[in-house]
C-alpha cells in the first residue's frame, strides 16, 4: 500500500495551494486525510474524509478556508487550501486509517511522505 502525495510549495499570505494524495495497492476503503506538523509542534489532523458515510472533518483553525474532496474512484483526496495564513506553514502528511473517526494520529495505518507548505507574510 502506498500513499503518493503531491503539491505544496511557497505562497504569500492570502494565497492558495492544493495538495493531492493517491492511495494505491489496496481495494480496502480507508478514511483519508491530512495532518500537519510545524517546527517544534505535534503533528495534528487538519482535514479528513470518510468514504463510507461521506463524512468530512476540519480542524477549527482551517474551517471555511480548506476543503477536502475525493475523486470518483475514491482513491485520491485533494486538499484545497485558500486564504492561507503564515501559521499554516508546516509539513503536511497524507494519511490513511480504517478504525477511528476523526482520524487519530496513533491509529494511522499508512503515512505518505511529507510535503512542505510555506506561507510568507
Amino acid at each position: 500500500v502506498q500513499l503518493q502525495a503531491s503539491g505544496g510549495g511557497l505562497v504569500q499570505a492570502g494565497g492558495s495551494l492544493r495538495l493531492s494524495c493517491a492511495l494505491s495497492g489496496t481495494s480496502r476503503r480507508y478514511a483519508m486525510g491530512w495532518f500537519r506538523q510545524a517546527p517544534g509542534k505535534e503533528r495534528v489532523l487538519v482535514a479528513a474524509l470518510r468514504w463510507r458515510l461521506e463524512n468530512t472533518y476540519y480542524a477549527d483553525s482551517v474551517k471555511g478556508r480548506f476543503t477536502i474532496t475525493s475523486d470518483g474512484a475514491k482513491n485520491t483526496v485533494t486538499l484545497q487550501m485558500n486564504s492561507l495564513k503564515v501559521e499554516d506553514t508546516a509539513v503536511y502528511y497524507c494519511a490513511a486509517e480504517s478504525s477511528t473517526w476523526p482520524m487519530r494520529r496513533d491509529a494511522i495505518d499508512y503515512w505518505g511522505k511529507g510535503t512542505q507548505v510555506t506561507v510568507s507574510s
